[in-house]
């Protein structure tokens, strides 16, 4: 009897995909997401970190190469159709004058029109994102950090009853104190692992995406320099991605931290 072999299909590929803007170019990325993986991409300012990711999500259109979203090309797929497998969350999101927040949250689901649990997954959305007490609140009365659960919130309100979706998200974490950070990176993994989403986050905190993802993408002027696991044996690319030496330790429960070390330090490890 002849066995079947399961390949597992690519959520995200893309094939020599590039873009120009103004005198710099971008790319060749040759890139697959598999359902259920958590990327983080890491680069220094400017690289291209987020026009990577607006390629990814077509904000950005192509100059040359091809990107695909469940084997069908991405440019295909009407907004309609991504909208029920994929959100996005940029780094920043202009917001109407005065809305409230649940307002925010329930525009994640605008493309289905008869949405009988809307208001249950909103605020179930808005609990996981710790984001429960801001509700019925004006949105621009918010600080930037509660600004920024909301949005998350909105995120996981738009693909709660989903699997196997594709999360695209920039700087997720910046504005927020380091207490919510672990609480909203400990949701984000939950809330991605039982809906088997993938998740792509541009972070600029080494030890986040050290010990929160499963692989990272390393971008340097323009240019996917580096896709490998989020381990100890990436830290020597790290350095070289940012040209800075790293000091490596353990904490107590075992997990990698990764410190910089001044230009003294550096000079010292180097000799």
């Amino acid at each position: 009897m002849l066995m079947k072999t399961l390949i597992k299909q690519d959520l995200l590929e893309t094939r020599e995909l590039a873009t120009r803007l103004g005198r710099q170019s971008f790319g060749p990325f040759n890139i697959h997401i598999a359902p259920a993986e958590k990327v983080a991409i890491l680069g220094p300012s400017g690289a291209g970190k987020s026009t990577l990711l607006k390629l990814m999500s077509r904000e950005l259109a192509a100059s040359g190469g091809s990107i695909s979203f469940l084997s069908r090309p991405l440019a295909s797929w009407s907004l309609a159709e991504l909208s029920h497998l994929r959100a996005v969350l940029p780094q920043s999101t202009d917001v109407a004058f005065g809305l409230e927040t649940d307002l925010v949250i329930s525009l994640g689901r605008v493309s289905r029109p008869h949405d009988r649990d809307l208001t249950a997954i909103v605020h179930e959305a808005a609990s996981m994102a710790h984001a429960a007490h801001l509700l019925n609140r004006r949105f621009d009365s918010l600080s930037g950090g509660e600004q920024a659960r909301v949005q998350l919130a909105r995120v996981f309100a738009q693909l709660w009853d989903k699997q196997n979706g594709l999360i695209l998200v920039d700087e997720p974490l910046a504005a927020l104190d380091p207490g919510l950070q672990f609480d909203l990176l400990d949701s984000l993994d939950a809330y991605a692992s039982q809906r088997q989403h993938a998740i792509v986050a541009i972070l600029h905190d080494i030890n986040q995406a050290m010990q929160a993802f499963d692989r990272l993408l390393l971008v340097k002027n323009g240019q996917l320099v580096g896709d490998l696991p989020s381990n100890s044996a990436a830290v020597p690319a790290l350095e070289s991605l940012y040209d800075i030496a790293l000091s490596c330790v353990h904490n107590t429960e075992g997990e990698l931290l990764i410190t910089p070390l001044r230009a003294s330090s550096r000079n010292r490890k180097r000799a």
